[in-house]
């Protein structure tokens, strides 16, 4: 018996019916063009995800069920930061913010119009940005 077999209840079918959200995954620096671009008419909303911090999933995922209804309003990119640690510090830098992990970014017109990190990115509301 595993640790999820122990926390979870004998009628929970959330795992088996969980939608997988889909994820742009975000992994060649020419992408940022496209999203500075792309902001002037879609908002371009950016993940940083560490594939190695427990808080870094639990964040995503956590994100992912909160936000399922904004799919489709927003380009939402995906971007694992050991695998492409270069790209994440491009990032930072085309954008003007300091780097963290988890952290969200929301894009419009070019410009973050809002950024959070760790555990604040569970109050983030999409639906006030998209």
């Amino acid at each position: 018996m595993g640790l999820r077999s122990l926390f979870k209840s004998g009628n929970d079918s959330s795992e088996g019916s969980r939608k997988e959200f889909n994820w742009i995954p975000l992994e060649e620096e020419d992408q940022l063009e496209k999203i500075t671009k792309r902001s002037a008419t879609v908002p371009q909303v950016i993940f940083k995800n560490s594939t190695t911090c427990g808080i870094s999933g639990i964040v995503r995922r956590t994100f992912e069920t909160q936000h399922a209804s904004v799919e489709g309003k927003a380009d939402m990119y995906l971007l694992h930061i050991q695998h492409q640690r270069q790209l994440s510090s491009e990032v930072s830098r085309l954008f003007g913010i300091r780097h963290e992990s988890p952290q969200l970014l929301i894009i419009k017109n070019g410009k973050v119009v809002h950024h959070t990190s760790h555990g604040q990115i569970s109050y983030t509301d999409l639906s006030d940005w998209v």
